[in-house]
This record gives C-alpha cells, sequence and structure tokens, in this order.
C-alpha cells in the first residue's frame, strides 16, 4: 500500500479547461481563468496532506499552435494569480520555481515569473513548481547539453555521469521525483510531460475537468493512490 507520508511530490496534468467552458457557451479563454483559479484551492489541500512540492503543466511547447488570442489570455490569467497571491505564498513559506524555457514567453509574463521566483527564494516549507513552454523531451536534450558544455569546460569527466548527477542537470534540480501524477478530463497519456521524473509515479486519470477538480475531489486521488503498491521494483509484502 502506499503509504500518505510517502506523497511529497504531485504533478499535474491540467486539462479540460478549454472544454468546460466550451460546454458551458462559454469562450475557451474562459475557462482558463477557472482553471487559475482552481490552482489555489489544489495548493492549500495539498499543504493542508503535507504534500512539499506541486508541479503544474501550465502551458507545454506544444500550445503555441493554440489560436494567439487563447494564448494571450492564458498568460494574462498566470500573470493575475502570482500577482495576486506572491504575499500569500512568501507568508507560508512557498518557493515558486519555473521549469521551462522562458526566453520566448511574453516579455511582461517573463518579468512577473522571475519576480516571484525572486520573491520566494528564501522560502522553503514547499515548492511550487510551474511548468511554462515546457516539453521533456526538450528538458533532456537541454540537460545533456549543460552536461556537455561542463565537459568541454573542464568542469565534469564523462565518467563522472550517473543518474544522480544527470538531474542535476534537469529543471527539477533539488526536488524529489513525482510520487503521483493526476490528469483531469478523461485523457490517458503523459504528453511530454516530466518523463525522467515520473519514472516511478502512479498515474490516475479523472474524467472531471480541471475546472471542477476540487478539494473533494483531490481528496478522492489521494485515497485510490493509497490503495497503489509501490514496488520499484521489487517485490510486494501482501500476498498476490
Amino acid at each position: 500500500m502506499a503509504k500518505r507520508e510517502s506523497l511529497k511530490h504531485i504533478a499535474f496534468i491540467m486539462d479540460g479547461n478549454g472544454r468546460w467552458a466550451t460546454a458551458r457557451g462559454l469562450p475557451r479563454f474562459l475557462g482558463h481563468k477557472a482553471g487559475c483559479d482552481r490552482v489555489i484551492d489544489i495548493y492549500e489541500e495539498c499543504r493542508s496532506q503535507g504534500v512539499k512540492v506541486m508541479s503544474l503543466y501550465a502551458f507545454s511547447t506544444e500550445n503555441w499552435n493554440r489560436p494567439k488570442s487563447e494564448i494571450n489570455h492564458l498568460f494574462k490569467y498566470l500573470e493575475i494569480f502570482f500577482k495576486k497571491e506572491i504575499d500569500r505564498m512568501i507568508k507560508e513559506g512557498c518557493h515558486m520555481i519555473a521549469s521551462g524555457d522562458l526566453t520566448r514567453l511574453p516579455k511582461r509574463t517573463q518579468k512577473v515569473v522571475q519576480d516571484a521566483m525572486e520573491k520566494t527564494k528564501d522560502c522553503h516549507d514547499f515548492t511550487f513548481n510551474i511548468c511554462l513552454n515546457y516539453g521533456g523531451k526538450a528538458e533532456l536534450v537541454r540537460a545533456a547539453k549543460l552536461f556537455a558544455e561542463d565537459v568541454i569546460n573542464h568542469e565534469t569527466k564523462i565518467e563522472d555521469l550517473n543518474e544522480e548527477s544527470f538531474e542535476n542537470y534537469l529543471y527539477t534540480k533539488g526536488l524529489p521525483p513525482v510520487d503521483l501524477l493526476i490528469r483531469t478530463s478523461g485523457e490517458m497519456r503523459t504528453s511530454n510531460f516530466l518523463p525522467w521524473q515520473l519514472a516511478y509515479a502512479e498515474f490516475i486519470f479523472t474524467p472531471t475537468p480541471w475546472p471542477d477538480f476540487d478539494k473533494e475531489q483531490f481528496r478522492s486521488t489521494l485515497k485510490e493512490y493509497e490503495k497503489r503498491s509501490r514496488r520499484f521494483g521489487g517485490l510486494s509484502n501482501e500476498k498476490d
């Protein structure tokens, strides 16, 4: 059985915002607004459940294929979220980090995210990892290039590379591996999200769209997680 105390890092694929809005006769961008509003509820519940890290798939490298107006609204809501919640995060000891290539984001969004990271850099009670312009394959290629640069600059040796040292080149350096991945809105795939970090994670897929994924729904997924047997390649102590 998966013990709750082993649940340190939860990753979320916040899917279904646009479909949630469309089903209600609303423009898709209002679904992203509702999705941003839902984030703080799940953040609160993560903290109350003793989780130490939450990673949110907010914008993937593939999401640039969406209509420009929808993308602009999404970044606007992200900016509003951080401006509204940053003081609370600092007070609660929440360290905000960003995974992904931020350089392609609007300058205004980059500044808001960078300011949030700077203001929370000395917080250590909880980590809020927002994945923006993130792609798992791109992260691994980036890590390989960074390692190669260190070899070229004589800062490390090829023979020093192992799984533990390679993690130092990932965006999630210093974070525990993901214990649980939750994807909302019924899709059953990881969509290029944290492939290295998810290696031994439990997956839970719920049909509930992200804007409707409230604290009660979240607690239900945690109960499902507790039923899982995490063996990490070994044998279970339970009888088959």
